[in-house]
């Protein structure tokens, strides 16, 4: 799907650069056209030159709080701005609850994982601890579904852009 995403790219970009790039005969709402081209690049929203001012522009007008801008070109789409500040590492999942301290967060694995020492001791809550025994072995294994804290994205905004018949991509910012 890159591959066709990246031809698709490449092909509209040469077809249509005079009309969505700046410096072309560009029209006043041609600027949403050129944004949603530009994020739509896998290789990111301003790996070329052309794409670098009305992304930029589009960073700043959604800092300030303005709508994402439409574009009238048939088979795009953008979604409204979303906010996701928290993310987990492969193998977990984000899990939010309301506790002692408000809204808190963590990342709980998606299966089972071995634990140790402590983790495997008689005096731990073992509600979610399973314990294994191999016939014959004097050693037991641990598991249990495990806990981190979740990371903080350096660019928590994001919208989601689709294009007809290609597929849909998440630009963050």
């Amino acid at each position: 799907m890159r591959s066709l995403l990246v031809g698709w790219f490449v092909s509209l970009a040469a077809a249509s650069s005079s009309h969505l790039v700046p410096g072309g005969n560009a029209h006043a709402n041609d600027w949403g056209c050129q944004v949603i081209l530009c994020l739509s690049n896998p290789g990111g929203a301003t790996q070329f030159a052309e794409c670098r001012p009305p992304v930029e522009r589009l960073w700043r007008e959604l800092a300030q709080g303005h709508s994402f801008p439409t574009c009238t070109g048939v088979g795009f789409w953008a979604s409204g701005p979303g906010y996701e500040p928290l993310y987990c590492d492969e193998g977990y999942r984000l899990s939010l609850r309301f506790g002692g301290r408000g809204r808190e967060a963590s990342c709980v694995s998606t299966a089972p994982q071995v634990v140790t020492g402590p983790e495997c001791s008689p005096g731990r809550d073992h509600s979610q601890l399973i314990i294994a025994r191999r016939a014959g072995d004097r050693e037991r294994t641990c598991r249990r579904y495990v806990t981190r804290q979740p990371h903080l994205r350096s660019k928590p905004h994001y919208i989601d852009v689709t294009i007809d018949g290609i597929g849909r991509q998440r630009v963050w910012y």
